[in-house]
């Protein structure tokens, strides 16, 4: 199939459906405390859904029956809100989509509860870091793996973690997942020219363990096969008409995260 190509005024409505995402996010993490259920977390995405007159990209998708993925520990992806109270030194992950006027945004980010290990911190700060190392490296002209390659590098530079290989990042618009499928691993230099009106998101899923993962009888969550806890971020970020890259759901475009790795974003959204 091919990569969908989307202009600008796709890519507004692209933003749009971001913002309400980044917004989500936002609030979960502020709101989010020991002794919380991720069932909690969940009625505080559908309300921010409504507020913004924004529908989920998850809920119903292949039957998934909840508007956030939440992921706690060793649950490295795709974890079911459910009544498990959340302690203190959880590693919780949430993942979150939006669509607005028919066009998707998707984002995921990774946080402690309460008294966190260092060890923990560290990999969250890990796996950040690669996601913003492989959108530096998306820009227009690099073939699709220089991204992989940019992620499974700083990864890799940082200790001994494990890159999840079943999943990765995907392409996004007026469907939330569409080709191409992004590898967080592999070499550069393959895969198709990233052009103008791409829209990716990126998202490395690692754990502190091996790579190593096994799917819960719930047929969702995916949880490391050695029990380690895991970390996942994801930005939906687009190739604008001008060829330069913007972050759709980050508030600020991406323009401080982007900037210190020497990227200027676009200025047409």
């Amino acid at each position: 199939m091919a990569i969908e190509l989307k202009n600008l005024e796709q890519l507004k409505s692209m933003r749009k459906a971001g913002l309400v995402v980044a917004d989500t996010l936002k609030l979960i993490k502020d709101s989010a405390q020991v002794g919380m259920t991720t069932i909690e977390l969940d009625e505080i995405a559908v309300a921010n859904l409504k507020k913004h007159n924004a529908t989920p990209s998850f809920l119903g998708y292949h039957g998934f029956p909840a508007v956030i993925c939440a992921s706690v520990n060793e649950e490295v992806v795709h974890g079911i809100p459910n009544k498990r109270k959340l302690i203190s030194g959880d590693v919780l992950s949430i993942d979150f989509g939006a669509i607005i006027d028919g066009w998707h945004g998707d984002a995921a980010i990774s946080f402690g509860l309460g008294e966190i290990e260092a060890a923990d911190q560290k990999l969250m700060d890990v796996c950040q870091e690669s996601m913003w190392r492989g959108i530096a490296a998306g820009r227009a002209g690099a073939k699709l793996t220089d991204i992989s390659a940019a992620i499974e590098g700083y990864i890799n530079s940082q200790g001994k973690y494990g890159i999840l290989r079943e999943y990765g990042g995907h392409g996004i618009g007026s469907a939330m997942h569409q080709e191409p499928h992004i590898l967080n691993f592999g070499p550069a230099g393959n895969g198709p020219e990233l052009v103008a009106g791409m829209a990716l998101a990126i998202e490395p899923m690692i754990t502190r363990g091996n790579e190593r993962t096994k799917v819960l009888s719930d047929d969702w969550t995916v949880v490391a096969h050695d029990s380690s806890k895991g970390a996942h971020f994801e930005h939906t970020y687009a190739i604008a008409p001008d060829g330069k890259p913007f972050v759709l759901t980050a508030v600020d475009g991406g323009a401080d995260q982007l900037g210190r790795l020497g990227i200027s974003i676009s200025d047409l959204l």
